[in-house]
């Protein structure tokens, strides 16, 4: 088997859904030679056929080739489970794919009494990125964990890239609900297990040592490389930390994919 390529997609292949220098042909380029590159994004707020459009809209096909920590966080529900969401619709997807059931949203445009009628007997709180949330969301959100409800995050990114700098990420929205509940939460996408199932159910392998991880957090993308026995490629196109700051040595740093791709095509 050719090395599959794990790729990020904030910061690597594109900011905004603005691609970024390079990374459209790489993709192509590593394809054309047979290796499989799969897209495997901490973004869990779109569905996986907008996520497949929005790649498709700037040349890359994509179906059946995005893993999202929206689709790990799925992983830990059970048929019929409960689950109050605090995300993007992506994160209502992923959970009515695996039988559980959306209670309800914490932006819901209904009154708290309506709110809190529809609301019971939550098992589980699923949180991501949404650009919604407020103090009412967070109340809402706290309530069902401190009846004992547990808590799930999609991914503790604390910031996320666009061309106008960094803005806080799914995980800075999680730490205020965890905070509030007095949990600790589950954390689904990369760097932690249940990404690495997902990952591995797609690609239909369990050894991953000749894979490359592509992304440009080694706190995330580092971290998830070593978790599921990938080499890590750093790019410096995203929020990469400093050298002083990382945490995980990578096994290679490139300006972009287009230098990931002439290593493993040996150009």
């Amino acid at each position: 088997m050719k090395s599959p390529i794990l790729c990020d997609l904030d910061g690597v292949v594109w900011l905004m859904h603005q691609p970024i220098s390079g990374s459209v042909e790489a993709i192509a380029r590593l394809r054309a030679a047979g290796h499989r590159v799969l897209f495997v994004t901490n973004n869990s707020s779109a569905t996986l056929a907008k996520q497949e459009a929005a790649l498709a809209k700037i040349g890359i096909p994509a179906t059946n080739d995005v893993c999202t920590s929206a689709g790990a966080a799925a992983l830990l529900l059970a048929p019929g489970e409960r689950v109050l969401v605090a995300g993007g619709p992506g994160i209502i997807e992923a959970i009515e794919s695996v039988g559980a059931v959306v209670v309800a949203r914490t932006d819901d445009a209904i009154d708290d009494r309506d709110f809190a009628n529809r609301a019971v007997q939550i098992d589980t709180v699923m949180v991501g990125y949404h650009n919604t949330f407020d103090y009412r969301g967070l109340t809402r959100a706290a309530a069902p964990i401190l009846g004992g409800a547990r808590l799930i995050g999609t991914n503790d990114d604390p910031t996320y890239p666009t061309p106008m700098g960094l803005i806080p990420g799914g995980g800075s929205i999680l730490a205020a609900i965890a905070k509030a509940g007095g949990v600790r939460p589950i954390i689904a996408g990369k760097p932690f297990a249940p990404m690495g199932q997902l990952v591995r159910q797609r690609l239909a392998v369990d050894d991953l040592s000749v894979a490359w991880m592509a992304g440009d957090r080694d706190s995330t993308d580092g971290a998830f490389a070593r978790l599921v026995g990938a080499k890590f490629a750093l790019m410096l196109s995203g929020v990469s930390e400093s050298p002083d700051e990382r945490t995980v040595a990578p096994d290679g740093v490139f300006d972009n994919l287009a230098g990931l791709a002439d290593l493993v095509l040996g150009a």
